[in-house]
Parts: structure tokens; C-alpha cells; sequence
């Protein structure tokens, strides 16, 4: 949510809003009864009685009384919308969902305040004036062309004032899409209000003045511009509002991971600079969810996710688990096989160790040479994280055995170590990566250079197995050792036989 500052004024906007009902209604009220009392043409011999001062009156009484009502009711229903601005906090569904609505509440408040003034005059004009049914009929279809006039202007000014609470209100939402207008709708209003409701005016006037010719002249006119206007103003709407559907349902297939999509750029102008801008995006977000795969592919999944989320060098203590599995005889081997089968080899043991540790939760920190060390506990933490790393090794060992009817020369040790570690980002500003350092690697490491004298090809630390639970009834005891730069002897355990 943004910051207070940033946050509308409830004041301010009911001001805004009530500043743009006034002056919509207020202007449309009065266009609409000047020309209705003073400026419409007698419809044929029909009389008319007019009383100018009364119907001035008559004018000024009734929006006397509505205003101060439609006001407190204006009043209520905007702020029972924005209740959640003076709260300083982000709404609900549902006070989000009024938000939307507020317009559209505004409209059918204007409309009901409109609807009630061809009772007002028609009564007026019936008893009061004696005019015919014929007068009453007009002045009430010209007071509903000035509400629908003015209703669909009150839509849009308070639409737009409450702009930033809107904003305020759908912020990191989608908006839902159906309680404002689309662009074809709008423009198709906006041509309502300047031309399509003017004509039909027009169309009126003319029907029942004098002169036959100037009636069927005017009324082709009028007729000719609202179709020839609506047509071309749909044709122009449709220009806009299909290119618009197809980048929304573009939108809509990226938010459900397809960066595939592309949309056909088929405008010079601003749509058209839209859709290029939009295949620039996904473009980019293409590129982006590739080198995260990659990245995630070279450090893992876990430590992409960690890199994304910290940045810079540092570290922290963690208790965790290293298991290291280093290649027998790599030296040899590289002297006696050519160097594809070599390669294969190596791959054959890393595609096995990758899909062992994986299933057990484990992460391959760095493939060295013709070894791998793997973690357990780091960079997500875990209970279990010995058990995990025992488990592992077992059941590595028995695959890198089946392994060695199509590799003969695929063996290796495999040593696993538990304790307090530290994980973190190692290395320059300008360059690091997610590693763990600490003892249990290092014990690790001088186990597997023992396993890889052993039958078994596996030793783990004590450590480990008392921190294992069940697991550890799966490993025996096979003494203590004095391993390469350690002061106190190891005692070391290998998997049980089954």
C-alpha cells in the first residue's frame, strides 16, 4: 500500500465530486428549461399558455429542494464507498467492489432526482397553465434527453475524481473488469452526448413546425448525422477496442506463464506503439525466465530463490549436513580412456548424484573436478537435514553400483558429516556465490579420501548418525581414525549390511 502521503483526501475528493454534479446538472437543468419554456416552436395551431415568473419559480423550488437531499444522499453513499481512506488502510473485497460501484450509484441518484421533474412541470403545465397533453409529452421527453444527458455526464466526472482512489483501491489488484465502461462503450456515449442527442432535438423540433419541405430536409439531416455519426464512431471505437481485447487476452495468457505469446503490431500510431511496447515486455520477461532457469540450473533452485531475495556478501551459522562424493582412480582413468569416456563417466555420476540428492531435499553446492559436494539444511532449512544426507548416501552408493555395468570404471567414495556450518554469499562485490564452509565439509571431504579404501565406499561422522533418529539403526560402527589435518579421531560409521 502506498504511503500516507500519497493517500487522497476524503474532503478533497468529496468536493471534487459534488464540484462536477453541480455544475453538470445545474448546466444541463438550465439548458434544458430555457429551451423548453422560452426557445421550443408551437407545435402547429396547438396553443400554448406560458407564465414565465411561475415557471422560474417552479425551476428554483424544486432544485431548492433536491439539492440538500441529493447532497446528504450523495454524501452517504461516497463515503460509505471510501470509509477505508480516513482508516488509513487498504479496503476490503467488498469495500473495493463499492468503490467501483460509486459511479454507477451516482448515475441512478441523478436519474432518480431527473425523472421526478416531468411530474413536477407536467402537473404545472396540465393544471396550473391548461395546456394540452401534446406540450406535457414533449417537455417530458426533452427533460429525459437532458437526464440522459446529463446521467451519462455525471458518470464520467465522477469517474474521473475519483480517479485516485481508484487507484488507491486497486492497488496491487487487478481490476475485475466489469463495473466501469469499456472504450467502445465510452466513445459510443460520448457521441450520445455531443451529437447523437442533439440530433434527435433537432429531429423533434422540426417535426411539428411549419413548412413541409424545411421539416423532411431538417429531419434527413438529423437522421443522416446520428446513423453516418454512429457508424463512423463505431468503426473508429472498433479500431481501438479490438487491438485492446486482443493485448487484454495477451496479458491474460502471460499471467498464466505463457511467454510464448506475441501480439501482431497492425497500428502506426499510439496502438500501435502499445502492442510493439508489449512484445518489447514479453520479450524481455522471456529473456529474464531464461537466465533464471540457467541460474537456476548452475546454484539450484533453492540458492536462485535465496539470490533473489538477498543480495551481497555475507553469511550465517546454520546446523547442517555436507556429503561429498569424489571419483576412484580419476587419475588413472583419465590416462587410460579417452577423454569422451571420461566425460560420460564423470556425467553419468553427477546425473545420479543430482537425481539422489534432489529427492532427498539435498542441494549440490559445486561440482569440483571429478567430485561433488552437497548440502542438506542450507540454504532451506531442515529438521531432518542428517537423515536426509544419510539416506542419500546409501542410496547413492547402490545406484552408482548398477552404474558400473555400462560405465566398469564409474566408482567412487562418499563420506557425510554433520555440524554447525556457516552459508552464505562468498567472494567480491563484483563477483560471489552461495557456498558453506565450515568443519563438517572438511570432515566430509577427509571421509570420502577413507571410503575410497574401504569396501563400502561410505563413511559418515558420528555427528551425523546421532543426529539421523531412525536412520541411524541403518549404520554400524567401524572404529575411530585419525584423518589428514584433524587433531581428535574420528569415529567413523558405514551403512549396515542388508
Amino acid at each position: 500500500m502506498r504511503a500516507d502521503s500519497s493517500r487522497p483526501d476524503r474532503w478533497h475528493v468529496t468536493f471534487r465530486t459534488f464540484a462536477s454534479l453541480s455544475l453538470a446538472n445545474a448546466g444541463g437543468a438550465v439548458l434544458v428549461f430555457v429551451y423548453l419554456t422560452m426557445l421550443a416552436p408551437e407545435y402547429g395551431d396547438e396553443p400554448r399558455t406560458t407564465n414565465l415568473g411561475l415557471s422560474v419559480a417552479t425551476f428554483v423550488a424544486y432544485w431548492l429542494v433536491i439539492l440538500p437531499i441529493g447532497y446528504v444522499a450523495g454524501r452517504r453513499l461516497l463515503w460509505s464507498a471510501t470509509c477505508w481512506l480516513d482508516e488509513h488502510r487498504p479496503p476490503t473485497e467488498e469495500e473495493r467492489r463499492d468503490t467501483l460501484r460509486t459511479p454507477w450509484r451516482f448515475l441512478g441518484l441523478v436519474l432518480a432526482f431527473w425523472l421526478g421533474a416531468p411530474v413536477v412541470f407536467g402537473s404545472l403545465n396540465l393544471v396550473v397553465l391548461g395546456n394540452p397533453w401534446s406540450i406535457v409529452v414533449r417537455n417530458t421527453i426533452g427533460t429525459l434527453l437532458g437526464a440522459l444527458t446529463t446521467g451519462a455526464l455525471t458518470f464520467l466526472l465522477v469517474e474521473r475524481a475519483l480517479r485516485p482512489v481508484v487507484a488507491l483501491a486497486l492497488h496491487g489488484t487487478p481490476p475485475p473488469g466489469t463495473r466501469a465502461l469499456g472504450i467502445r462503450p465510452r466513445l459510443i456515449v460520448s457521441w450520445a452526448l455531443g451529437s447523437g442527442i442533439p440530433f434527435v432535438a433537432i429531429a423533434m423540433t422540426v417535426s411539428h413546425t411549419h413548412g413541409a419541405d424545411v421539416r423532411l430536409a431538417v429531419a434527413f439531416l438529423a437522421c443522416a448525422g446520428m446513423v453516418g455519426g454512429g457508424l463512423v464512431l463505431f468503426a473508429a471505437a472498433d479500431s481501438v477496442s479490438t487491438p485492446l481485447e486482443h493485448l487484454r487476452g495477451a496479458v491474460r495468457q502471460v499471467e498464466q506463464g505463457d511467454l510464448e505469446v506475441e501480439v501482431t503490431v497492425d497500428d502506426g500510431g499510439e496502438v500501435g506503439r502499445l502492442q510493439a511496447g508489449f512484445n518489447a515486455m514479453v520479450t524481455g520477461l522471456r529473456e529474464r525466465q531464461q537466465l533464471r532457469d540457467l541460474f537456476g540450473r548452475y546454484v539450484g533452485v533453492d540458492v536462485a530463490r535465496q539470490a533473489l531475495l538477498q543480495t551481497g556478501l555475507g553469511g550465517e551459522q546454520r546446523v547442517a549436513s555436507a556429503l561429498f562424493v569424489d571419483l576412484v582412480g580419476s587419475t588413472g582413468l583419465a590416462e587410460r580412456r579417452p577423454p569422451s569416456e571420461v566425460v560420460r563417466t564423470l556425467n553419468a555420476m553427477f546425473d545420479a548424484v543430482v537425481d539422489v540428492v534432489g529427492k532427498e531435499g539435498g542441494w549440490v553446492n559445486k561440482f569440483e573436478g571429478d567430485g561433488a559436494l552437497c548440502v542438506f539444511g542450507a540454504p532451506v532449512a531442515q529438521a531432518d537435514h542428517a537423515a536426509r544426507a544419510l539416506r542419500a548416501a546409501r542410496q547413492l552408493r547402490r545406484c552408482l553400483v548398477a552404474l558400473r555395468v555400462e560405465h566398469p570404471s564409474l566408482d567412487a567414495g562418499i563420506g557425510v558429516s554433520s555440524g554447525t556450518v556457516v552459508a552464505g554469499n562468498v567472494g567480491a562485490e563484483a563477483r560471489y556465490e552461495y557456498t558453506v564452509i565450515g568443519d563438517p565439509v572438511n570432515e566430509a571431504a577427509r571421509l570420502t579420501e577413507l571410503a575410497k579404501q574401504r569396501p563400502g565406499r561410505v563413511l559418515a561422522a558420528e555427528g551425523a548418525v546421532h543426529l539421523a533418529g531412525e536412520e541411524a539403526q541403518c549404520w554400524v560402527s567401524v572404529g575411530s581414525f585419525e584423518l589428514r589435518g584433524r587433531a581428535v579421531p574420528t569415529r567413523a560409521y558405514e551403512p549396515r549390511s542388508s
